[in-house]
């Protein structure tokens, strides 16, 4: 019986999500565009918590790089994601003359 290797499993897993993940964000209707991109932003509170206890402050390994680019990218999307919802907020608000 082969094994398969955890590496090209996890690797595959990856593959499959980014599938998923591009084609679930480009199918959804504008108006329902703002909740999911709110889901994103949780999702990538997540990613941060796990990306912290991944760069820890012992030896640096690939594991440790991967956890700091992990923060750095899902922190551009977090703060992002407040800025793109409060510009959107703002076009509902009525103007004051």
């Amino acid at each position: 019986m082969d094994v398969v290797d955890p590496t090209v499993f996890r690797l595959g897993i990856f593959v499959l999500a980014i599938f998923v993940g591009y084609y679930v964000v480009w199918s959804v209707t504008p108006a329902l565009h703002t909740p999911l991109m709110a889901i994103t932003n949780a999702v990538s509170s997540v990613i941060i918590v796990g990306a912290l206890i991944a760069a820890g402050p012992a030896d640096v390994n690939i594991a440790k790089i991967f956890g700091f680019i992990a923060i750095v990218l899902a922190s551009v999307n977090i703060f992002g994601g407040f800025l793109v919802t409060q510009r959107m907020l703002a076009m509902y608000k009525k103007k004051q003359k």
